[in-house]
């Protein structure tokens, strides 16, 4: 038995593609599951506007209000009292930590105006509005 020369002139050497395929393919659905759960607070459709501020703010305390008044802090659903705790424990965790309040552009002012003001009893030095920006 010799490991040298020329003794296996039919074998060719390829790669097998196989396990390389399965791989990205894993990781293809890993993205699909990961990639819905990255936005923050609870999907809304957001008024437009024609220029937004740059976020200053790093990791902001997410405040959504739904078409069907549904309060959510993060990902999870509030009530106002609940609003006011949840939000008092986050910015005396973290006093510098900003607010952004996320609502339907289908909601009017009067549905907004109280959970504003009870974002501002909870300790909110001021409220940041969730915008999209137009398209040119």
């Amino acid at each position: 038995m010799a490991f040298g020369g020329g003794g296996n002139k039919g074998v060719k050497n390829e790669i097998n593609v196989t396990p390389l395929v399965d791989v990205c393919l894993v990781l293809l659905i890993i993205f699909m599951v990961i990639t819905p759960m990255l936005q923050r607070g609870k999907p809304v459709k957001l008024p437009s506007a024609h220029k937004i501020d740059e976020e200053k703010s790093t990791d902001p305390i997410v405040v959504s209000m739904t078409l069907q008044k549904e309060l959510y802090v993060e990902s999870d659903r509030s009530n106002d009292a609940d609003l006011i705790e949840k939000v008092k424990t986050a910015l005396e965790k973290e006093p510098t930590r900003k607010v952004l309040f996320k609502a339907d552009t289908g909601l009017t002012v009067a549905d907004v105006r109280p959970v504003m003001n009870n974002l501002k009893l909870a300790g909110s030095g001021g409220v940041a509005l969730g915008v999209e920006q137009e398209k040119k």
